[in-house]
């Protein structure tokens, strides 16, 4: 078998280390509290950084900040890092947030469709008749 497994970016310098964090998710829904000081997770977009070091300040938050990050494979990075920043913007003035208001969020993105477009103006064939 010739298949490619994985690629990357060779790193030029001596001591550079380069993590791919979304690696990782798997381990943290085990082992959350690697969420605290894994270095892996300081490369994650700055929306998953604001609700990681929201989270972190409550007891469980590693837990919760896991199952957040656990919503990626599924839903792709793009849409939950859209999902967390609505979420935080939407937060209670205590400023929590919770997995099941970033999967709310989730859902209402997927469920937003466009009506589709019509090419042609409907025309009546009868005209109206007015009561008199």
């Amino acid at each position: 078998d010739d298949a490619v497994v994985a690629e990357h970016d060779r790193l030029a310098d001596e001591g550079q280390v380069r993590y791919e964090w979304q690696h990782y998710i798997p381990l943290i829904q085990r082992k959350p509290g690697a969420l605290r000081n894994g270095a892996p997770f300081q490369d994650m977009p700055d929306p998953l950084q604001r609700l990681r070091r929201a989270l972190l300040r409550e007891p469980g938050g590693d837990r919760v900040m896991a199952k957040v990050l656990a919503l990626v494979p599924e839903s792709g990075l793009d849409a939950v890092v859209v999902a967390v920043e609505l979420a935080l913007e939407q937060a209670p003035p205590s400023g929590r947030v919770s997995v099941e208001h970033v999967v709310n969020v989730l859902s209402r993105m997927r469920s937003v469709q466009m009506p589709p477009k019509i090419d042609t103006a409907l025309q009546l064939t009868t005209p109206p008749l007015a009561d008199t």
